[in-house]
């Protein structure tokens, strides 16, 4: 069923769901009109209605409640307690008709906050960046959520109202603007959705119906009611609003959150109907579409293709690369990071993908089991993301935390690894501002409920300092990007750096494909290690010790010719100790933090393949 306000050459069909309602009225907010609507069946209420124009205000009418915004309407112009506004979703002119999509394995990931992106936070000023994004390398952008939430401030997980783009950020039509000048510069754009829960404040969909469980609980709040009474009108609201986006906004896929959080004993799964209901349009339009899961359980199921009883997510963020990275570059241990520490860790992640397995019965994954079997660019991989900084109490970036050569290995890692790879904003030069978490609720409890979380939150990592108040409009400018800072030197040696590996991940060498196509092994020490990629045409030398190391090169036969290295004084490094050309048995001294790169000689570079 299409709900919402569905406009037509002065036409507008309004549909909602309110099945526990007698009397339902549309409520012109400007006409101060009010008009009766027809229950028609299974709860929803229909009103055609000739003579509206876009822009037109509206709510509804619910009983003797009061009125309420549309539940699924396309803009709130006044925020979460004003009217909804009709859209007229024909009249953009889009230019991207020849658009089919990319293939998932060649993507590299930028993940961006609409809001910190830019000085302007809107999508109107992230346009002009997206030609100087897709120059760099980068070919597709994840937008955090940005759907309407409470108050002019958010990370956007909070969000109220799931059909509708946040006011702040533009219109309906800035965003078709900013997904059209992707397309045409060659950049899929990918939008994180919420559907475990909703925020709290501006939420009025218990209002119209059971949206949520009345027994299920996750930590942000009641689950989203998948398989109780009158679950059916809850999953075609979000099935809709799926479809919504892929046909109104051309988006190319979405990164669902915290999936496993998402309670449902239907036969039929609803994450399951979902990525069926994506494949379906998908088929139907000849796009490339995805669906992009956050499970850091690392269930089996998720990735598991429909046909074998599956969810079938084309592909999931994968936590434990970046855990067990991290420790070994920044020394923490504590939180999530506690079971990780050794090279064999990240050795393990890099051959098996999963560290932990098991969903609800989360636990060490056992040495005889093997996930070999899943595609490597099924997992999206990455060193920093908004949550593994902004949750961090001082919203440190990784080049504050461990330096910049240290910062420069993570970058080699991900970009040359055998998975997908995905980079935070202002990460590829160096950006040293924080990601914060700021919020801007009106009510006073709800404010001080969020303080509190945030410091309960950080206990368990025995972090030292004061909490930055997510209310406070400072809290919010620190963490905007700093775009003058990736034009001087420093960062544009660091930009060049980052842009240059991901040329070479161009390389045949390098490509993702279905399996990992690596040979692990590590130094004596247990601080350098060795990827063999291809059959031993290339080689990844990574010593993750602070302090220079001496190795011998590891590859059987043949010479190597070196085509990166971190420490290059081109790429703002200290000067390279690695020779030029390498064979087999020789002796060098690798600097602390310092990755190269070494190919067979006369392998063929960036862009060539082997025919």
């Amino acid at each position: 069923m299409r709900i919402g306000a569905n406009y037509h050459n002065d036409f507008c069909t309004f549909t909602v769901w309110a099945p526990n309602h007698k009397n339902v009225k549309l409520s012109l907010t400007q006409e101060l009109r009010h008009l009766e609507m027809e229950n028609v069946e299974n709860g929803y209420w229909i009103l055609a209605v000739n003579g509206i124009k876009p822009g037109t205000q509206y709510m509804y009418q619910l009983d003797s409640q009061g009125q309420r915004p549309d539940p699924a309407s396309h803009f709130q112009p006044n925020g979460v307690f004003g009217p909804s506004e009709v859209v007229d979703h024909e009249l953009f002119a889009w230019k991207d008709n020849g658009w089919q999509g990319l293939d998932f394995k060649d993507l590299v990931f930028y993940e961006v906050h609409v809001g910190a992106f830019t000085q302007e936070g809107t999508f109107g000023a992230m346009m002009e960046k997206i030609k100087e994004l897709a120059d760099f390398g980068v070919n597709a952008v994840e937008l955090m959520p940005d759907t309407q939430f409470s108050g002019r401030r958010n990370w956007g997980y909070d969000g109220v109202f799931p059909f509708a783009v946040q006011n702040t950020y533009g219109t309906p039509d800035d965003l078709k603007a900013l997904v059209n000048e992707c397309h045409l510069q060659g950049v899929a754009l990918f939008v994180d959705f919420v559907y475990n829960h909703l925020g709290p404040e501006g939420n009025c969909l218990n209002d119209y119906a059971p949206y949520f469980s009345t027994d299920k609980m996750t930590k942000w709040g009641p689950t989203v009611n998948l398989d109780g009474a009158l679950n059916e009108g809850v999953r075609n609201f979000f099935l809709e609003n799926t479809l919504h986006w892929l046909r109104n906004y051309h988006i190319d896929g979405i990164r669902l959150d915290a999936i496993l959080s998402m309670s449902d004993i239907s036969p039929k799964h609803f994450l399951q109907e979902l990525n069926q209901t994506v494949d379906t349009y998908a088929e139907q339009t000849g796009k490339k579409l995805y669906l992009i899961a956050e499970s850091g359980y690392n269930e089996t199921k998720v990735l598991t293709p429909k046909e074998q009883g599956g969810y079938g997510f084309d592909a999931q963020w994968l936590d434990d690369f970046q855990h067990a990275l991290f420790v070994l570059l920044a020394g923490e241990k504590e939180g999530y990071y506690r079971h990780y520490g050794q090279l064999d860790d990240l050795m393990e992640v890099l051959s098996d993908a999963y560290f932990f397995v098991g969903g609800q019965s989360f636990r060490r994954r056992s040495k005889n089991e093997s996930f070999r079997w899943i595609p490597a660019y099924k997992f999206v991989v990455f060193s920093q993301n908004h949550d593994q900084v902004g949750n961090r109490l001082l919203g440190n970036r990784l080049t504050t935390l461990a330096g910049f050569e240290a910062a420069k290995l993570a970058a080699g890692m991900v970009l040359l690894s055998p998975y997908v790879p995905l980079l935070f904003m202002g990460e590829e030069y160096g950006e040293t501002a924080p990601f914060l978490f700021f919020t801007d609720y009106a009510g006073k409890k709800l404010r001080d409920t969020i303080r509190e979380g945030r410091r309960r939150e950080f206990a368990a990592f025995h972090w030292r300092g004061e909490v930055p108040d997510p209310q406070s409009l400072e809290t919010f400018e620190k963490s905007k990007l700093n775009w003058q800072q990736r034009y001087e030197e420093k960062s544009a040696k660091i930009a060049s750096y980052y842009r240059a590996l991901i040329v070479l991940r161009k390389n045949v060498v390098f490509r993702v494909g279905k399996d990992r196509r690596i040979v692990l092994l590590k130094s004596e020490n247990n601080q350098v290690l060795f990827i063999s990629k291809n059959g031993g045409e290339g080689l990844v030398i990574a010593n993750f010790g602070s302090q220079p190391q001496t190795y011998t090169f590891p590859l059987k036969s043949g010479e190597y010719v070196k085509v990166l290295d971190s420490a290059d004084y081109s790429w703002g490094g200290s000067g390279s100790s690695l020779p030029d050309i390498a064979t087999a048995g020789d002796t060098h001294v690798i600097q602390g933090f310092n990755l190269a790169v070494y190919l067979e000689k006369g392998k063929l570079m960036a862009g060539e393949s082997n025919g």
